[in-house]
């Protein structure tokens, strides 16, 4: 389980303060560039800053998520102002919105969190990585007519993010401005590679902006092309008192109550502000090294709380900001103190030091996000999501394409279109569990309906029944199905009453509740009756053994109505096969070969040996009930044949070894393959005990399937009626050894060789 932190714990302070101080540096010129990309004050967005870290950050139960003024909002602002008349209008809009979103939180609206594919939050990581790589790299070098914070494809200055960048390449650089960026990428990248550097409370940021400012103080002095003007450093507004500053503050215009375009202006922001905040949310989650999961729908409370705020007094709307969030994990921030701190040190830098802020130069703080976006846009990323096939890689790179392309806003949602998309798609093509059974009789469709099959599943499954061939056989079975859609029902019902008895089908359907009106309804036998065992052969017996194997280790077993089975077999049995096997509580037969009740006689004892009452009850088996194989199960790492071995290794005997009186016998069984074995060239001199590990349970096995063999040939040899029998083709006699450690089993004749070579394959 996910440790907590408190914000106050001596062993994480320090990191969340340093944590928040770059973070700050990052948000500084965020919250500036993303008021002027939406045509609001520049104050607006260093409020909204600062309602992140002092309101939203208190309210929120996330650890690592910063909240701010949103870059996926701009264009929604920028419209609604326009719309509205007034930037007040749109703050009575923005403290509504918070009102709403504090409502959706509060009905744990923030469950939808869980249905956002994983695909796509790592589409959205890659491209704000992306993103911030392609539009810092012109700030980095001293082009900045783009606003920094703006992410959008279409820039304000009608100009693109390549376009921009062309400009940026054709020469439009600022020599002082590119120093400085550049040598700020390099103390950012050689202070990660160096462990000691990168583990101290010294964050690199926090140097690149000294050294910025520094070198900007001295380049002052060198004449234009080295001088960096204002247009090329952080610019907040200057209050020169306090009531000047409170000025700044602006409150909504509540005469505009009744206008319904508020509420519908209300309604956008709350909506989109909820799903960005979501999935920016979860996107920060997956980045937090000890992966916590933040509570969604505390979430949609905090940010509710902060766009009320900042409706009052004048400020963007805010939402969980990736760039932040991104930024305050990758400096090591252990609880969301950090996010707490970013506020406050934008609070004083406002009210207090904007003088010494407006020191800061752009390229410095851009270095700083240039590097965040190569960690977030990790090629490994890229790999890791290719070797996870097409229905996670195609979703997750137009999710990449589509963001960097357009917008946040719009990205994702073309991300997520596609991402149900390819979920739909999945549901049409694999809905249900379908399996085929093998009979001489027919084959059996098992069709196993899902938890929850809704409308989206109707087309397969219609599919599906659509493809039953004359005289086949189905189970649809509904015992694990809590909900199923009207239309489904429909079309089950319609296909047992008029399809399936046209094409001649049988249908069994299984499970289903009574609330359906469907009552269990049994056309045909799924277990063994008198009929199939009189016409099947002993190669069909095999062959349905290794298919329930097959489906035993694929983990495809039948969902099995053992009670009724249970109930039809109550007056008499016609099992297929009779197995002996060994008593250890690994080798359940009837799971091992995806039986039911009645499919066949088990007989169990240490070592799978045949003794005289194990061998009566076989004779029984083939000479009364008519079955069709006898089958001897040995299985690898066999106790029953380990503690022989070492017995008759040493030379000593069962009772005096266990104390148990009876054991002997089944040593003496066991005795001709151990010596036999034993005696091998390859053992030489050595004994069990001079042998490694690996060497041992190689021995032991041989002599589990050595000792197979020598039963098999036993009740051949023992066994009149069994081996008439055999003779008159009625019946066979075969080993198979089960490997413990994948399940599979694997078919021996008489001599213990294997008979399927594809088996042996497989294992």
């Amino acid at each position: 389980m996910p440790t907590t932190t408190s914000m106050f714990s001596p062993s994480s302070i320090a990191r969340d303060l340093v944590a928040g101080l770059v973070v700050f540096l990052v948000a500084l010129p965020l919250c500036l560039g993303i008021a002027l990309a939406s045509g609001a004050d520049l104050f607006s967005g260093l409020l909204s800053g600062i309602v992140g870290g002092l309101v939203v950050a208190v309210f929120s139960g996330s650890h690592t998520s910063v909240s701010g003024p949103a870059a996926g909002l701009t264009a929604i602002v920028a419209a609604q102002i326009a719309i509205l008349g007034s930037f007040e209008a749109f703050l009575l809009a923005v403290a509504i919105a918070g009102i709403i979103q504090i409502g959706f939180g509060l009905a744990k609206g923030g469950a939808l969190s869980a249905f956002f594919p994983s695909s796509v939050i790592k589409g959205l990581l890659v491209a704000i990585g992306v993103i911030l790589i392609l539009k810092q790299i012109p700030h980095v070098v001293g082009h900045d007519a783009d606003p920094e914070g703006d992410m959008s494809f279409q820039q304000p200055d009608n100009e693109n993010t390549f376009t921009e960048l062309l400009i940026t390449l054709a020469g439009d650089v600022h020599l002082g401005a590119l120093v400085i960026g550049l040598l700020s990428v390099a103390l950012l990248m050689g202070w990660d590679r160096v462990p000691k550097l990168k583990k101290s409370l010294i964050p690199a940021p926090l140097l690149v902006v000294l050294l910025g400012t520094g070198l900007s103080i001295w380049f002052s002095g060198w004449g234009k092309p080295w001088s960096i003007g204002p247009t090329h450093l952080v610019q907040i507004p200057m209050a020169a008192s306090a009531s000047e500053f409170i000025g700044f503050l602006r409150m909504p215009d509540f005469d505009q109550i009744g206008n319904p375009a508020i509420y519908i202006a209300a309604i956008t922001i709350a909506v989109v502000a909820s799903l960005e905040t979501l999935l920016n949310l979860e996107a920060v989650d997956k980045l937090d090294p000890r992966k916590r999961n933040s509570p969604s729908s505390r979430e949609l409370v905090a940010q509710g709380c902060g766009n009320l705020v900042c409706g009052m007094i004048g400020g963007l709307p805010v939402t969980s900001v990736i760039v932040r969030g991104s930024v305050n994990v990758g400096s090591g921030a252990k609880s969301k103190l950090s996010a707490i701190f970013h506020g406050v040190l934008l609070l004083v830098s406002v009210a207090v030091l904007p003088k010494y802020m407006n020191m800061i130069p752009l390229s410095a703080l851009a270095a700083i996000l240039l590097v965040t976006g190569f960690k977030l846009a990790s090629p490994s990323t890229f790999k890791q999501m290719w070797k996870e096939g097409r229905y996670q890689f195609i979703p997750f790179i137009v999710t990449v394409v589509a963001i960097v392309m357009t917008d946040l806003l719009v990205g994702i949602l073309v991300g997520l279109g596609i991402a149900v998309l390819f979920i739909l798609n999945s549901n049409l093509r694999r809905p249900i569990r379908r399996v085929v059974e093998h009979h001489t009789d027919g084959d059996i469709t098992h069709v196993e309906l899902a938890n929850q099959v809704s409308f989206l599943n109707r087309a397969s499954i219609e599919r599906l029944l659509n493809q039953a061939k004359p005289g086949s056989r189905f189970i649809i079975d509904a015992q694990g199905s809590d909900y199923i859609d009207p239309d489904v029902l429909s079309l089950i019902r319609d296909f047992k009453d008029n399809v399936a008895p046209t094409r001649k089908v049988l249908v069994n359907l299984v499970g289903f509740k009574s609330k359906y009106q469907f009552n269990d309804v049994i056309q045909f036998a799924d277990y063994t009756t008198r009929e199939l065992q009189e016409a099947i052969t002993p190669d069909q017996v095999i062959n349905i053994l290794r298919e329930g194997n097959e489906r035993f280790v694929d983990g495809t077993r039948l969902n099995r109505d053992l009670g009724r089975q249970v109930m039809a077999t109550a007056s008499g049995q016609n099992p297929l096969a009779a197995i002996l096997s060994c008593i250890d509580s690994r080798v359940p037969t009837e799971l091992v070969f995806d039986l039911g009740v009645g499919d066949i006689f088990s007989v169990r004892v240490a070592g799978n040996i045949v003794g005289t009452k194990s061998l009566g009850s076989i004779e029984y088996a083939v000479g009364v009930a008519n079955v069709k194989l006898v089958m001897v199960l040995g299985h690898t790492r066999c106790g029953a044949v380990t503690s022989s071995a070492n017995l008759i290794d040493v030379g000593q005997g069962a009772q005096a070894a266990t104390g148990c009186e009876h054991l002997q016998s089944i040593v003496d069984e066991i005795a001709p393959s151990v010596t036999s074995r034993l005696q091998d060239f390859e053992m030489g001199s050595r004994g069990l005990a001079d042998l490694s590990d690996a060497e041992a349970e190689g021995v032991i096995d041989d002599i589990a399937s050595m000792n197979v063999a020598r039963t098999v040939n036993e009740i051949l040899a023992r066994s009149t009626v069994i081996r008439e029998a055999v003779d008159r083709g009625q019946a066979k006699v075969v080993g198979a050894m089960y490997d413990v450690r994948s399940g599979i089993v694997q078919i021996l004749d008489a001599n213990g060789m294997p008979l399927f070579q594809e088996t042996e394959n497989s294992a």
